[in-house]
């Protein structure tokens, strides 16, 4: 059973809280999902704005039911605001000797604003006090990307269009003392 995610006090002091998904979110999750994607459509002009939407939704159904197939033990989280507006998603599987994000993804608007870089800093610390890696997939055209590299992930895999990417702890000559 995966260990629930509990924000530090960088989050806290963000305002962002977290709770697991119910069937009340799909609609936001689903519009989440088409925000996250709509940019890799852009190229298809001869596609309806209708007919992006409905791939989309299509997808967004495909994708909910591999996660919860493929990590039916993870966190499924909705994140909110300090006005307990929904901005974003965070789904983590513990395995082993890792923490996995299976997915994260923030409304266009909470973008670019550090909560990404806060989220995985959170992510960080669990993995440190419990001796593990933080993992995570992505897609080699997705910006996010820059943000792993900057925190520190390192290149594991490549399949197709995808990148594994890792972070482990620095650990120093003094055990006492870690990164």
């Amino acid at each position: 059973m995966t260990q629930p995610f509990v924000p530090d006090a960088a989050l806290r002091a963000l305002g962002l809280t977290f709770r697991p998904e119910t069937d009340d979110d799909i609609g936001f999750l689903r519009d989440l999902y088409v925000s996250m994607r709509w940019d890799e459509l852009a190229p298809l002009t001869e596609w309806s704005e209708a007919a992006k939407t409905d791939f989309l939704t299509q997808q967004f159904t495909l994708q909910r039911r591999h996660y919860r197939s493929a990590y039916h033990d993870a966190a499924f989280l909705v994140i909110a605001d300090g006005a307990g507006d929904r901005i974003g998603r965070i789904y983590l599987y513990h395995g082993g000797s890792d923490i996995r994000v299976v997915d994260v993804g923030l409304l266009p608007d909470r973008r670019g604003r550090g909560i990404g870089a806060a989220l995985f800093q959170a992510l960080f610390t669990m993995a440190q006090a419990s001796n593990r890696s933080v993992s995570v997939h992505v897609e080699k055209f997705n910006p996010a990307q820059r943000l792993y590299e900057r925190l520190g992930f390192r290149d594991v895999s490549e399949d197709g269009p995808y990148r594994l990417m890792e972070w482990r702890p620095t650990i120093s000559a003094d055990p006492l003392v870690q990164l």
